[in-house]
């Protein structure tokens, strides 16, 4: 087999799936990772489509179940708390909607995936990659450690400020689209018994403010829920590193709310997982470069808010690993054949998430919100074909190919 030894940078979602695929191909995958440890806390995300194949295939089905959030369906609710429209889980199907039949937090995902290869998958955590030179043979990386290592290959699954993308394919702003909005999310306790459902409050623009949504998801653990913040913002460079202004920016933006928020802000200065971004979009034309590749938000992040990321991350991984076995590690094969299989499934995921929550999280005018509510009140009464359309005819793109299972190593 060529090119045996496969870096990975980033141990998110993406990283451990593929870590996972090539072990069992055979190959020796090796995860650098710049965190001290695995993370906890973190946002929902979901698995749809075809990842759950991929999940099914991987045998986690169950533990994933496990971690699910327990959450039923979304729903809007007034300043005074009471229901403007709510979109059930039994609306979409498994794979449509708000919120998936498979959904969990991120580092749940995490830990699943790590579980599962960390006795047979070498990891490196706290330390990240700052060189990188590809020779005809193998990738020499440079580590922040000062370290210096060679392998076959260097795949690039480190998120949407992927290191390695910027070491090399260029800088950061050639390929990170933003959309104009910003979201905030933290964990926190809460008496409100959300019975299940995903509750979102929604102001209009106005006063000098964006169009604004602030909610509450359930979590695993009694009395704890994820509040998030999603708001219409330009971009601030200065915001990126300073977590103090990013936490301001989010409590002047929704000060004097209704619902629940005053109760969110109160919680903001404590909260020790909380999480800041811009909503982008990752658009690469050509995710390899010589013996290096990108997978996942590192190379196709659609936006945090299309509900469709983590599952363009498993099924990336399942392709790329599946076309390195079936080219016997042969990059200059498995790399356009891993493009061609992903493709259609990327565009189609980046025009579906093109504008996904502004006009229903950040309304310009009442007249927008009430058209919201709505539209959603409509959904429970159209024929199912029209409703699932959407979303899971996207987490559906891909046809997955059966790769050679001879090259398969038995795992316990």
């Amino acid at each position: 087999m060529r090119n045996h030894t496969v870096l990975i940078a980033g141990a998110g979602i993406a990283g451990p799936a593929l870590a996972h695929q090539l072990h069992r191909y055979g190959f020796r995958p090796t995860v650098v990772e710049r965190a001290a440890a695995p993370r906890s806390g973190g946002h929902i995300v979901d698995v749809r489509g075809t990842a759950r194949t991929v999940v099914e295939r991987m045998g986690l089905v169950p533990r994933i179940r496990q971690a699910h959030t327990g959450a039923r369906g979304m729903a809007f609710v007034g300043a005074d708390g009471k229901r403007v429209a709510e979109l059930g889980t039994d609306v979409f199907g498994h794979s449509g909607g708000p919120v998936a039949e498979f959904a969990l937090r991120r580092t749940d995902l995490a830990r699943i995936l790590h579980e599962d290869v960390r006795d047979d998958v070498e990891h490196v955590f706290g330390d990240s990659i700052t060189g990188v030179d590809q020779r005809e043979g193998c990738v020499r990386v440079t580590f922040a450690s000062g370290g210096t290592r060679e392998f076959g290959l260097l795949i690039g699954a480190d998120g949407v400020h992927s290191g390695v993308r910027e070491l090399v394919f260029g800088p950061e702003e050639r390929y990170l689209h933003d959309l104009g909005c910003a979201v905030a999310q933290f964990s926190t306790r809460t008496e409100l018994d959300l019975e299940g459902w995903q509750l979102m409050h929604t102001a209009v623009a106005g006063g000098g403010r964006p169009g604004r949504t602030a909610g509450l998801v359930p979590l695993p653990e009694p009395g704890r829920v994820l509040a998030g913040f999603f708001w219409r913002s330009a971009p601030d460079p200065g915001l990126r590193h300073d977590t103090a202004a990013q936490r301001d920016l989010v409590a002047r933006t929704f000060a004097g709310d209704g619902w629940r928020v005053p109760e969110m802000l109160a919680a903001l200065p404590g909260a020790t997982d909380f999480y800041f971004d811009r909503i982008g979009q990752v658009r690469v034309n050509g995710w390899a470069r010589g013996r290096t590749a990108l997978l996942g938000d590192a190379a196709y992040c659609a936006s945090p808010m299309s509900g469709i990321g983590t599952s363009l991350a498993l099924v990336g991984a399942h392709v790329l690993a599946g076309e390195l076995a079936a080219a016997d590690g042969d990059h200059h094969r498995a790399y356009p054949s891993y493009e061609r299989a992903m493709r259609e499934f990327v565009d189609r995921a980046h025009a579906f998430a093109q504008g996904a929550g502004e006009g229903g999280l950040m309304p310009e005018s009442r007249r927008q919100l009430r058209m919201r509510n709505r539209s959603v009140r409509l959904v429970r009464h159209l024929p199912r074909r029209l409703v699932a359309r959407g979303m899971e005819r996207v987490a559906n793109s891909v046809e997955l190919r059966d790769y050679p299972q001879r090259a398969l190593r038995r795992v316990a």
